[in-house]
């Protein structure tokens, strides 16, 4: 393939979890990720700032979408609404390729550390995006990182729970992610 065909940035992703699934991640060179893909090295270095960014590929997106989806939630909505709106926006952004590669993320990550690193400051990244949303909304800073971390939880939940699901099912990640949520607002308000 041409580095000029579309669909670089999915084929660089693909590729490298293949490889880290096949070789290991500290094993796996950006230049085997760029030849299996069928790009240049110089295509992967305009995607992506090193081979560890692969894997948070798509984080600034999720991030947006929550905040925009928290942004346009109703004027009276709970926190906790507000919250269901940018997780609903959110999952909307994930398809069947996502659902096909979470469990070999999953296994990359587990198996380095490096990148368990890395999946902890998405983690935060997409909390941080969630409680600037909410405080823009007028929410005290508490409240909305409260809110945040508990979208956070959830988005993780719904999103093994979908990912590890039959994968011939149409189910969307979002229901799973609101699901997740309410078990998390009825578990917290046991906390008493």
């Amino acid at each position: 393939m041409g580095r000029w065909e579309p669909g670089a940035r999915e084929r660089l992703v693909v590729a490298a979890v293949d490889l880290f699934a096949e070789q290991g991640y500290d094993a796996t060179t950006v230049a085997q990720i760029a030849e299996r893909a069928g790009v240049t090295k110089s295509t992967f270095f305009r995607h992506f700032p090193d081979k560890r960014e692969l894997l948070a590929a798509g984080q600034e997106t999720l991030s947006r979408l929550l905040a925009e989806g928290i942004a346009e939630a109703p004027r009276r909505a709970t926190p906790l609404e507000a919250v269901a709106a940018g997780l609903e926006r959110a999952s909307s952004a994930m398809g069947p390729m996502n659902r096909e590669l979470a469990p070999r993320v999953k296994a990359a990550i587990a198996s380095c550390v490096e990148l368990q690193e890395r999946d902890a400051l998405k983690t935060v990244t997409l909390a941080a995006a969630m409680t600037a949303a909410l405080v823009a909304r007028g929410l005290p800073d508490p409240t909305a990182a409260l809110a945040s971390e508990l979208g956070v939880l959830a988005f993780k939940r719904g999103f093994a729970e979908w990912s590890d699901g039959d994968r011939d099912g149409e189910e969307e990640l979002a229901g799973y992610v609101l699901s997740a949520l309410e078990e998390l607002r009825i578990a917290s308000a046991s906390l008493g």
